[in-house]
């Protein structure tokens, strides 16, 4: 930790050097290596904190678009009544002032790999020893035709938390009281597989309280989802799901995809059948953040493939990738993965600084799903490298939940307070 006088002061000098421009000779610097990350979500944020507590030698930039982050866990809450938009937000203040991150509030334009450098929005130019890329997902728009970024300000996908949750929440609030909400859930992977799952259980409850005629369908482009077998137990239970009356149906439009989105909040699929909403909720096929594309970290999936060991791109050498935008065969893109990945990578680029090995890392992900406010279930796992350095599930390790009575439910919703508290604070505190 640093006192006040003395962060200022290497703040104000990394500002210095960063005006520099990129031609220019580096300066001199106190630190052994200046490692630059791009993203300040649960990746981004964890891994520069984290460098900091490993190496406080190192000088640490953080550069993120926003003042402030949004988190999507716990944003489905806002749906139900339960949150509200001001408890997902975070700044970054406290990562500046007691691990001695420079802070950078600006957007990345360009990545130079050959020459290790960053350009910002402004105009600076930041030399990076070693950069971390954690710039979350970005949409694929050309999937539904009539459906775009512009259209998603009156038609939210709210999977990225902020005005889109917001809008959902006004738009739920304002439906008939007899009204219908369509959901079209993603194909995998994406952000957080059991989020819209989660979600339409909420909105459940929100229509049982105030929309007692209301109905949530679920257009899913999958064949199965995650804790499938748990939600349903828990829609039939608590929402009446395969009865006539069922306020949640799901349906699996795999073979008869989604493909235009018509006038009137209705939907056309492949086989020309149509779904008119009230309330319609599209979350679309996902990818890595722009600034991956740009820079050529992603293949032609759209995510970034990265060695499991360190987290370094496949494609580009000196840059890690971490969080929703990178592939990790295995480990779904969440939370709490993303701040598991942030630390191993942390440790891995502090080991390749010194010209040392990495340690083969254990990964973690552990996920809540609240089924109404007092009762959640919940997928955990840790995960290992194998022999063929493969990331592998660790027998034994995890699961799902078991006891699905009411208590043990009820325990569960308040593991996911908790837990929420809990990384927020080891990410953000």
């Amino acid at each position: 930790m640093i006192d006040r006088r003395r962060f200022l002061h290497l703040s104000g000098a990394a500002c210095l050097a960063s005006m520099t421009g990129c031609g220019a000779t580096r300066l001199a610097s106190p630190y052994s290596a200046h490692v630059v990350v791009i993203g300040g979500g649960f990746a981004g944020a964890t891994a520069a904190k984290t460098l900091r507590l490993l190496n406080p030698h190192l000088k640490v930039t953080l550069v993120e678009a926003n003042a402030y982050y949004m988190t999507c866990p716990t944003s489905n809450w806002v749906l139900a009544g339960i949150k509200s938009i001001r408890d997902l937000r975070f700044d970054y203040r406290a990562l500046s002032q007691n691990y001695g991150v420079n802070m950078i509030i600006d957007r990345v334009t360009a990545v130079d790999a050959a020459q290790k450098t960053v350009i910002l929005q402004r105009g600076d130019c930041l030399h990076y020893d070693r950069l971390i890329m954690a710039p979350g997902i970005d949409f694929v728009w050309d999937d539904i035709a009539g459906y775009d970024a512009e259209i998603a300000q009156r038609v939210p996908h709210a999977w990225q938390a902020g005005p889109q949750t917001r809008l959902l929440w006004r738009q739920l609030q304002a439906m008939p009281d007899n009204g219908l909400i369509v959901l079209l859930a993603p194909p995998n992977p994406f952000r957080c597989p059991p989020g819209p799952y989660e979600r339409a259980s909420l909105m459940a409850y929100y229509c049982q309280r105030y929309k007692p005629k209301a109905k949530i369908l679920i257009l899913d482009q999958k064949r199965s989802f995650s804790k499938q077998s748990l939600f349903i137990q828990g829609w039939r239970r608590l929402y009446g799901y395969g009865a006539d009356n069922g306020r949640i149906e799901w349906q699996s439009i795999t073979d008869n995809p989604v493909v235009a989105l018509m006038p009137k909040n209705t939907l056309e699929t492949d086989f020309g059948d149509r779904f008119t909403a009230d309330v319609l909720n599209i979350i679309p096929r996902q990818k890595a953040g722009k600034i991956a594309q740009l820079t050529g970290l992603a293949d032609d999936s759209g995510w970034c493939p990265v060695t499991p060991l360190s987290a370094e791109s496949t494609r580009i050498p000196g840059i890690h990738v971490i969080g929703d935008a990178a592939t990790y065969a295995g480990i779904p893109k969440s939370a709490f993965a993303a701040n598991s990945e942030a630390k191993a990578c942390a440790m891995a680029v502090v080991a390749l600084l010194n010209d040392e090995l990495p340690q083969a890392p254990l990964w973690m992900n552990t996920c809540f799903s609240l089924l109404s406010p007092s009762q959640a279930i919940s997928v955990s796992m840790v995960y290992k490298l194998n022999s063929a350095q493969q990331i592998e599930k660790v027998k034994g390790a995890g699961g799902v939940s078991v006891k699905t009575d009411t208590a043990s439910l009820q325990h569960e919703s308040e593991f996911a307070r908790h837990w929420y508290q809990s990384i927020t604070r080891d990410t953000f505190s």
